[in-house]
């Protein structure tokens, strides 16, 4: 009796069994969705950093060191050329000083002595005793005496003052070009020095035309054969939201700089400006650079292509049947990132397995059945 029961449990498990299995062959195979290749316009564009800068600008420094004793102007004001911004005053060098009016002194005692010398000639020229090349000669001398005496005068009047008369040629400091006051980077009663060959001097204001902006970026090794010069540029700034400017590539650095082991190289180009903004120098920018274009090119979409793990070929799988694919090798071009350009391998007609996601209905299914063992 106990071996009837056992030989019946197994039978009924054994049943059991061969049903489980014959639902699970009756189910249908797994779906996948399918997409077609369409035609639309591919642009590759890169992005370069930068920022705007004015195209011309420059610094103001003394031609005199001294003191800062007047500033007329705040940064941010506009000037025009010759406008009077900052005014130095000279603090003389007392050794410097003293040796100017010794040199003084000491032309007017020539001075003196070579005017004896003329009014005693000039008697005797004029009563017909020395010759007149003689007396030319002893004329000349007195002439270049009175002349080193106003020199000498002169070299005092600079030293102690910075100019000659009440000029102020040295001692104004002027704009050179018209524009806009950036930065005035001394106070008054700062020491300045005077620009020279052997000095860069103190910079007392930077003065730019803020109506003449260009953009200054740099764009990888991998990407600057790709632009050349007079192609057009979208310029975004940071400051200004919604708001693209319209710029003109017109340099392209021969030469290369290593940064955080990257070659870089510098563009610049003409920004547009629009008279709505108000653009300052040094903000931050990125200009958008088409590399490529295609329009209207048969494309499909980058997430459908699969790449061979050995050759690295591009490919993908066309539905042949009902729940049948073929895989089929491919040629691409260029790629915006979502849309590839498609150059051989598929047409428009074909249907393209979506191969990292099912069918609605399956994933469904798979949901019922995971219901199911959980109740199990």
């Amino acid at each position: 009796m106990k071996k009837i029961i056992i030989f019946s449990i197994i039978g009924i498990a054994f049943i059991a069994v061969l049903l489980w299995f014959g639902k699970m062959n009756s189910k249908s195979p797994i779906d996948y969705e399918t997409e077609t290749a369409f035609k639309t316009n591919i642009v590759k564009k890169t992005v370069a950093t930068g920022k705007v800068t004015p195209l011309e600008e420059i610094e103001i420094k003394p031609q005199i060191s001294g003191i800062i004793d007047k500033i007329y102007l705040e940064e941010g004001a506009k000037v025009k050329k010759g406008d009077l911004i900052a005014k130095v005053r000279v603090v003389p060098n007392e050794q410097s000083l003293s040796s100017a009016r010794g040199r003084v002194s000491s032309a007017n005692i020539q001075l003196t002595n070579a005017q004896i010398s003329y009014n005693r000639n000039k008697a005797l020229y004029d009563k017909g005793v020395i010759s007149r090349s003689e007396f030319e000669a002893i004329e000349l001398t007195y002439n270049q005496a009175k002349q080193d005496v106003q020199n000498a005068q002169n070299d005092y009047q600079i030293i102690k003052r910075g100019s000659v008369g009440g000029g102020g040629a040295n001692t104004n400091i002027r704009a050179q070009i018209s524009g806009t006051v950036l930065e005035i980077p001394v106070k008054e009663g700062d020491q300045v020095i005077e620009s020279n060959n052997f000095n860069a001097g103190t910079t007392i204001a930077s003065i730019a035309d803020m109506t003449k902006m260009i953009f200054e970026g740099k764009v990888d090794e991998a990407e600057v054969g790709k632009i050349k010069k007079d192609i057009d540029l979208d310029i975004t700034l940071g400051a200004v939201d919604d708001k693209k400017f319209p710029a003109k590539l017109n340099f392209i650095a021969p030469k290369g700089t290593e940064e955080s082991g990257a070659v870089q190289f510098t563009i610049k180009a003409d920004v547009t400006l629009d008279d709505s903004y108000f653009l300052r120098a040094g903000y931050s920018a990125n200009a958008e650079i088409v590399l490529e274009q295609r329009d209207s090119v048969l494309s499909i979409k980058e997430s459908l292509l699969q790449f061979d793990k050995k050759t690295e070929k591009p490919y993908v799988e066309v539905q042949t049947g009902e729940d049948e694919f073929e895989r089929r090798e491919i040629e691409i071009g260029i790629s915006d990132g979502i849309n590839v350009e498609i150059l051989k391998g598929v047409t428009a007609d074909d249907k393209i397995k979506v191969w990292n996601k099912r069918a609605k209905k399956d994933e469904k299914e798979e949901e019922e059945e995971e219901e199911e063992e959980e109740d199990n």
